[in-house]
């Protein structure tokens, strides 16, 4: 992942000071602002509807992923004012070193600040992984082409259409009055296994609710009622759209670990929690609501 434009600042260092790294994805995820490039040709932001400019040509944001090299990612509102900020990245990467640059692997992004330029870079990651894998026709093999309305690549021989990966999951608190389950993932090498809440994805036929049963059942073995919808998070490390939901265990509480999937499963006291809301992650934060009694919101 290559960066430095967005002036990341990681553990109290500012960008200048970050290593250079290799990594096996060469997408660079620039601010609009500061988006200038000589080859293969002039790019630069511009207000209102006009959003680029490219050899002196005006294109409007349904024109950009068919003439020039920039995906336009997202705009991303910040500030109190909602100020929009603009963000693109390079379809083909670069083959060139750029003065003030460096190479980091995308996990970079999770702990970036400020935390939009962050989320700016994962999903321009997200969108640059969804783009390599759609180049061809699934269903006739044909070269796909970027649509001009709309986030899609369609075939123009058998008229197949491609949107976006996004995958449904769900994170779960289950809850015994004032005790809360958390897991530790099992180990992997080169993976720290930290506390967190069960999660897993939604399958094909299955409502989120569903997938909550399933999933408590499948990894610590227990029952769940009284299932609360709490607030969603879009997770483009694993392309994910994550649902948070607070539920009460419903009958024992021993737990029946899947070995296989986790390390721990443990039931903490509210006071007693081992870790704290990150500003990262939904199951952080739902760990934080729920040492202060905020779940009881969402009864």
């Amino acid at each position: 992942m290559l960066f430095r434009s967005l002036g990341f600042e990681r553990a109290g260092q500012p960008a200048d000071a970050l290593p250079e790294r290799g990594c096996a994805l060469d997408v660079a995820v620039r601010h609009a602002a500061r988006a200038k490039f000589v080859e293969p040709g002039a790019v630069r932001a511009c207000d209102g509807e006009q959003l680029i400019e490219r050899d002196g040509v005006d294109a409007r944001l349904g024109d950009v992923e068919a003439r020039a090299d920039l995906i336009f990612v997202h705009p991303f509102f910040h500030g109190k004012g909602l100020d929009v900020h603009r963000f693109f990245l390079l379809k083909n990467g670069i083959e060139w070193e750029m003065e003030g640059y460096g190479w980091e692997k995308p996990v970079i992004f999770r702990n970036a600040r400020p935390q939009y330029r962050g989320f700016a870079g994962i999903t321009g990651m997200q969108l640059f992984d969804w783009y390599r894998s759609n180049r061809f026709c699934g269903r006739c093999g044909k070269p796909m082409v970027p649509d001009h309305k709309e986030r899609m690549v369609h075939c123009e021989c058998c008229g197949n259409m491609v949107y976006p990966k996004i995958c449904l999951g769900v994170i779960v608190a289950v809850t015994n009055e004032n005790k809360v389950l958390l897991t530790k993932y099992a180990q992997t090498p080169g993976r720290t296994a930290n506390y967190a809440m069960i999660a897993g994805l939604t399958e094909l036929g299955e409502t989120q609710e569903e997938t909550v049963q399933r999933e408590v059942m499948e990894e610590v073995g227990l029952k769940v009622k009284n299932i609360r919808y709490y607030k969603s998070q879009p997770w483009s490390f694993s392309s994910t759209l994550l649902c948070g939901f607070f539920c009460e265990v419903g009958g024992d509480t021993e737990i029946t670990l899947d070995t296989e999937e986790l390390s721990v499963g443990e039931w903490f006291d509210r006071d007693n929690i081992p870790v704290e809301d990150d500003g990262v992650s939904l199951s952080r934060e739902m760990i934080g609501v729920f040492k202060t009694g905020g779940e009881k919101k969402f009864s």
